[in-house]
């Protein structure tokens, strides 16, 4: 027989050709697309009686066993008639007529004329016989005109061989035999018929074939398909009895009797087999993210109605609200949230008795408690009058003793890491089958699979929130008026891949009215970067305090990272703005350039400043940019994260950032939220973004008011003089008083300390009432705890009493000691 052409059964060929030399005998027999015999093996003449060519080219529905009546005395066609023989599978007809388009096996009961000796040694009556024949008939695909492959074996031999073994489960080839002689040659043939087949490959599928006894209908990189007769049954209806009878007692957790055991077991198999196959498909369904409240509708969608009729879950009140949990187990004052509830009931029926959302405790005497203390599953056949009134009463004035009275209920623990998260209530409807010991293991592997999945989305919550929680901690509460300008701030953080970042913003109040400007980002994503980002903001804030330069603030904090480490770089724009002097005075390192606004004809530019090296390379130089404001100018200072998108020009994003800029906005906040708008919805962002906008009101000449005192203490009541004449004149009357009184404190400070002869006091009108005295003593005064007899330290102790707000810093060329009082109110 060519096996060349034929793709759809080539190891069943094989086989059945091996099998025919070996213990089994088989009739082959090809069908052409015509209906044809094309080939007619040895065996076929064995079985059927037939010689080769009388049977090629004949019809094949007028040579093989199809189903008809039996009469005893009347023949018809060239072995008489055939009745039908119920087995597995639809009778041979069909398969040979066509009307089959997949493999197929059956019995047939024949009466054929004397044939030739068995194999096997089994006599024959003389004359006409009965026969039972198995049969199989597989289609094949190919280019040839070949269309059915027939193998047919006498079943009579079958059970009567020479080992005197029945055989009631086989396939076309060879009995249940391991030890089949030609194993190996027979691997070594199969790659020659199939190229594409690997030796290892053959190897594996003829062990398989050998030790189950399936012929390998279909093979793939994927699939294989075996058909798998099963012989010597009962007659149809009498087996589906017996099922049915077994699958009863399966159902039911009762002993399957003995005389029903086979179906027993089968059906167990197949039961266990669903039961893993619907937990894996639940697997599959749950999961799909990390957000928590998404997980707890797949969890309870995924059991509801295959599983169960109802499934509410109840979480601990910790996970909710993303908290740690306290030791021990929980008790009767543990609340429980229910976060879903999902049914087959009609719309609404559970709504208004159980809602989603609410929060309470479970009593002692409950399956609930039970279930929440235990760690294991509880189950409960059918829930009695009694239990359902028990369990009812915890709701108050709620009845819901209809909804659970008479169904089977199991309760799951949601346990994961030795933690009962919460538990899900499954119930079924009284008609339903009630759960049973299989149900409770299925339920709990559930319920592990789910907690699983719930606490990987419960500490991502949790870590999500702590990590946001030390990135708000880590960014400044800025003020949004400081002298002489207005400030808006915006941060977005990461996407999920990088949510905590290291990029900042700031501001700190300077001497002489200034305000120092920051914008940083350190290189990279995660707690440490956001570490690294905490660390230089504070240094940046201590040596700004310093009022040095913004050359040398930069110069100083690159020093710093290098001593911190070298795993880190990071970026910084640090900008001092002068409102009295209507100036800025700007440094960069590495970061990318601002943008200014003019308030004269609303042209926004990025201005050009020395790019620099980030901070943290190391000896590079810094240089400042003096760069001339006008009052109403807008100063734009941004992260990469809001103009960077991957795969796109860094160019496009500055470009917009400029035209969102410029754009008219109503107020500070307003004018953030366009560039936001503009930049953000371009997708493909990841990183973080810090954004601060300055405007730059500036302070004019006739608001800001400067003496020079000499280092006399004649000096200190002339300070008070000229201080309420100004305030007089600003109309500041109601605080001449205090001011006069701590102006006082401070210069008296300043003549007694200073080492020079020139002494500054200077006050500015602004939002606050800003009042400066400046020496060359670099030391600076501290608040002391002074007692009855202390004859110093007290004057400090009246400014802090007094004053808004007060402080010391240390300038270039000795210290200014400053205080603010808040303007009355007009």
């Amino acid at each position: 027989m060519d096996h060349g052409t034929k793709t759809g059964a080539p190891a069943g060929n094989v086989v059945a050709e091996h099998a025919a030399a070996g213990r089994i005998p088989l009739a082959v027999v090809v069908v052409d697309r015509g209906g044809l015999v094309s080939h007619w093996s040895r065996g076929a003449r064995q079985l059927f009686g037939t010689p080769r060519e009388a049977a090629v080219g004949r019809p094949a529905l007028d040579l093989l066993p199809v189903s008809g009546a039996l009469p005893d005395d009347e023949e018809t066609g060239p072995y008489g008639a055939y009745a039908a023989y119920d087995g597995l599978g639809p009778d041979l007809e069909s398969s040979l007529d066509g009307r089959l388009s997949y493999p197929a096996a059956g019995r047939a009961r024949l009466s054929a004329p004397d044939r030739e000796p068995s194999e096997t040694g089994v006599s024959r009556p003389e004359g006409w016989e009965r026969v039972d024949v198995l049969w199989w008939a597989y289609p094949l695909v190919g280019p040839g005109p070949e269309r059915l492959l027939v193998l047919a074996a006498d079943a009579d031999a079958l059970h009567h061989r020479d080992d005197g073994v029945a055989i009631e489960r086989i396939s076309p080839g060879f009995a249940l035999h391991t030890d089949f002689p030609g194993a190996e040659e027979l691997a070594r043939g199969l790659p020659e018929i199939l190229p594409s087949m690997s030796v290892g490959e053959s190897a594996r599928i003829v062990a398989q074939v050998l030790e189950l006894g399936y012929p390998i209908m279909e093979f793939s990189q994927n699939d294989r398909v075996p058909v798998t007769p099963d012989w010597g049954v009962p007659r149809r209806a009498e087996r589906k009895a017996r099922r049915e009878r077994a699958a009863l007692a399966v159902a039911s957790g009762q002993p399957v009797p003995d005389d029903l055991r086979d179906e027993g077991e089968d059906l167990e198999y197949v039961a266990v087999r669903e039961r893993l196959e619907f937990l894996n498909e639940v697997s599959g369904r749950i999961g799909t993210s990390l957000d928590l409240a998404r997980t707890i509708v797949e969890v309870s969608k995924a059991v509801v109605p295959r599983f169960t009729d109802v499934a509410g879950t109840y979480l601990r009140e910790q996970v909710v609200a993303g908290e740690g949990f306290p030791e021990g187990v929980p008790d009767t004052t543990t609340m429980w949230h229910r976060v879903a509830l999902e049914h087959t009931d009609e719309p609404g029926r559970w709504d208004d008795v159980v809602p989603v959302g609410e929060a309470m405790p479970f009593p002692a005497h409950t399956p609930f408690f039970q279930c929440m203390t235990s760690g294991e599953p509880v189950l409960v056949p059918r829930i009695s009058e009694e239990m359902g009134h028990a369990i009812a009463a915890q709701f108050e004035k709620r009845d819901i003793r209809p909804l659970i009275t008479h169904r089977s209920m199991l309760v799951v623990p949601l346990k994961a890491r030795n933690v009962v998260l919460g538990f899900m209530i499954l119930l079924r409807h009284p008609e339903r089958v009630e759960f049973n010991d299989m149900d409770r293991v299925t339920g709990a592997e559930l319920a592990a699979r789910a907690a699983l999945v719930l606490d990987n989305a419960r500490m991502y919550t949790y870590q999500e929130s702590v990590a946001e929680t030390l990135q708000d901690s880590m960014l400044p509460q800025i003020a949004p008026r400081m002298a002489g300008c207005d400030i808006a701030t915006r941060y977005l953080p990461g996407t999920l891949l990088g949510r905590v970042g290291g990029d900042w913003f700031d501001s700190v109040k300077l001497p002489g009215a200034r305000t120092a400007l920051v914008v940083g980002d350190v290189m990279g994503h995660g707690l440490n970067s956001a570490a690294m980002m905490g660390q230089l903001r504070t240094a940046v804030q201590t040596m700004a305090a310093l009022d040095l330069p913004p050359a040398q603030l930069l110069r100083n904090l690159d020093d710093l990272a290098q001593r911190l480490g070298d795993s880190y770089l990071a970026t910084c724009l640090y900008a001092v703005y002068d409102p009295i002097a209507s100036e800025l005075q700007i440094a960069n390192a590495g970061h990318i350039p601002p943008v200014i606004v003019h308030a004269g004809d609303g042209r926004s530019e990025l201005l050009g400043l020395p790019t620099g090296a980030p901070i943290g390379v190391g000896g590079v130089p810094f240089e400042s940019v003096r760069v001339r404001v006008a009052p109403g100018d807008r100063l734009v200072m941004c992260t990469d994260g809001l103009v960077e998108v991957r795969g796109e020009d860094i160019g496009v994003g500055l470009a917009t950032l400029c035209e969102s800029a410029a754009h008219p906005a109503a107020s500070m906040d307003d004018a953030c939220d366009t560039i936001i708008r503009a930049l953000n919805t371009r997708g493909g962002r990841k990183d973080d973004v810090a954004l601060l906008m300055a405007r730059l009101n500036g302070i004019e000449p006739e608001d800001v008011a400067v003496w020079r005192l000499a280092r006399d203490p004649v000096e200190v009541g002339r300070a008070r003089a000229v201080v309420r004449e100004q305030l007089h004149e600003w109309g500041l009357s109601a605080l001449a008083g205090n001011a006069a009184l701590m102006v006082s404190e401070l210069v008296t400070n300043a003549v007694a300390h200073a080492h020079g002869h020139q002494i500054e006091l200077r006050l500015v009108r602004a939002d606050t009432l800003l009042c400066e005295v400046d020496d060359d003593d670099p030391t600076l005064p501290t608040l002391l705890n002074t007692g009855p007899g202390d004859e110093f330290g007290r004057g400090l102790r009246v400014v802090s009493t007094l004053a808004r707000e007060w402080g010391t810093s240390r300038t270039s060329s000795g210290k200014t000691v400053w205080f603010e009082l808040s303007l009355p109110r007009r």
